[in-house]
């Protein structure tokens, strides 16, 4: 029922910077935490940075200070600003909403390649 869509994905060179949106759509009554999930080829999937319906963030240790999550509840929308990539920041970014208390939905996942 709801519908989640990323974009904002691509190649940059490393240092560069990219910006990630995530919309929900549809029937939507509660959401609550989004956030950020990344996986690298033959990885396992790993958060990136979480957001609360009030704006505490969280962030993996891998990104901080170079990562920034935001989120824009009328819109139903969260943001990932990433400044100075690194080649190791490759991978597939999945966009995740919690609805409600028990519900996680996902995002069709963007590709962030990173060349050196």
């Amino acid at each position: 029922q709801v519908q989640l869509v990323e974009s904002g994905g691509g190649l940059v060179q490393a240092g560069g910077s990219l910006r990630l949106s995530c919309a929900a759509s549809g029937n939507i009554f509660n959401l609550n935490h989004m956030g950020w999930y990344r996986q690298a080829p033959g990885k396992q999937r790993e958060l990136v940075a979480t957001i609360t319906r009030v704006g505490m963030s969280n962030y993996a240790d891998s990104v901080k200070g170079r990562f920034t999550i935001s989120r824009a509840n009328a819109k139903n929308t969260v943001y990932l600003q990433m400044n100075s990539l690194e080649s190791e920041d490759t991978a597939v970014y999945y966009c995740n909403v919690r609805v409600g208390a028990l519900t996680d939905l996902w995002g069709q996942g963007t590709q962030v390649t990173v060349s050196s």
